[in-house]
C-alpha cells in the first residue's frame, strides 16, 4: 500500500496487487461491512466489488483506490473538475510507480477517464463502462445532481424508500457532496464530445437497458446511457472503439464483476499482445 496527496491537499491510500501490466481502478478494494453492505446488497450491488474485480485481474498489476470513497469523507464542492481529477489519477500512478497504464472506470468514473485520457499520453488503454463516450448525458446529469443538491440542502424528508424506487429514495449526502458534483457537469456542460476522443486503445461497455428515468423530484429526467452505444456503435466502432452492449443488464447489473471481467479482461489481455 502507498499512499500521495491529492490536489486539494488531502492524501488518499493506494492498493497494488499483483504484477504485470499496470491497470488503474478507482474501487474501493476493501469490502464493505455491516448495514451499508446490506443497503448495497438490496440494491443489487456488490459490497465487495473492487476486491472482486482485483481478484479477477491476475497477470496485471491493479492499482486500486476508493476515489468515490475518499471524496465522501473529502468533498471538494468547488474544485471537482476535470483538471483537478486527472491531475489526482497522475498522483495515484506517480506514487505507484506506474509510468504507463490502462484504466478502467464505471458511470462517473468513466466520464473520468475520458477526461484523463484527454490530459496525458500515459495511457495504455482506455476502458469506460456505464458511460457513453459519444453523446454523453451531460445536460442531464446536471440537472439530476442540481435536483440532487437541492435535496440535500433541504434534509431529510421522512419518507420510507423503496428498493429499486429512485423516486422515493432518500438523498444520504451532505450539500458539500453534492455540490461538488454539480460542479463537475457544469465544468463539462459544454464539453462536446464528438470532438474529444483519445487517441489510445479504448473500450466502451453498457447494459442494454442501462436507462435510468428519475420522477418529479428530480424533474422527470432521463439519463440514456446505453442508447448512445446502440445507435452509434457503428461510428464508435470506425473511431476505434470495441464496443459491447451487455444483455439483459442495468446500471447495477452490468457493473458487476461478473459482467465486466468478460469484457474487460480480454480486451485488457489483447491491448497488450499488441504492443
Amino acid at each position: 500500500m502507498v499512499g500521495t496527496q491529492l490536489t486539494d491537499g488531502s492524501r488518499i491510500e493506494v492498493e497494488v496487487h499483483g504484477e504485470g501490466p499496470a491497470v488503474m481502478i478507482p474501487v474501493n478494494p476493501r469490502p464493505l461491512e455491516g448495514e451499508r453492505a446490506e443497503a448495497m446488497r438490496q440494491w443489487g450491488a456488490d459490497p465487495a466489488l473492487g476486491r472482486s474485480l482485483i481478484d479477477g485481474l491476475t497477470g496485471f498489476r491493479v492499482l486500486a483506490f476508493d476515489y468515490e470513497g475518499h471524496l465522501r469523507a473529502n468533498p471538494r464542492p468547488h474544485d471537482l473538475t476535470p483538471d483537478t481529477i486527472a491531475a489526482d489519477f497522475l498522483a495515484v500512478a506517480d506514487a505507484a510507480g506506474a509510468r504507463r497504464f490502462a484504466y478502467y472506470g464505471y458511470s462517473w468514473l468513466a466520464l473520468a477517464g475520458l477526461q484523463l485520457a484527454l490530459r496525458t499520453d500515459r495511457l495504455d488503454g482506455l476502458a469506460m463502462g456505464g458511460f457513453p463516450p459519444l453523446d454523453g448525458p451531460y445536460a442531464e446529469m446536471l440537472a439530476v445532481t442540481r435536483a440532487t443538491r437541492a435535496m440535500a440542502a433541504a434534509g431529510p424528508s421522512g419518507r420510507p424508500g423503496e428498493v429499486g424506487d429512485w423516486d422515493s429514495v432518500e438523498v444520504a449526502m451532505s450539500t458539500g457532496q453534492a455540490q461538488q458534483f454539480v460542479t463537475l457537469y457544469e465544468s463539462l456542460k459544454d464539453f462536446a464530445d464528438d470532438q474529444a476522443q483519445p487517441s489510445c486503445p479504448r473500450l466502451c461497455f453498457a447494459g442494454e437497458a442501462d436507462r435510468i428515468e428519475y420522477g418529479e423530484r428530480w424533474g422527470h429526467t432521463t439519463v440514456d446511457l446505453a442508447g448512445p452505444l446502440k445507435r452509434r456503435r457503428a461510428e464508435l466502432a470506425g473511431r476505434g472503439w470495441t464496443v459491447e452492449v451487455l444483455a439483459g443488464l442495468d446500471h447495477l447489473g452490468a457493473m458487476q464483476a461478473a459482467a465486466v471481467l468478460p469484457v474487460l479482461r480480454p480486451w485488457l489481455a489483447g491491448i497488450h499482445r499488441c504492443r
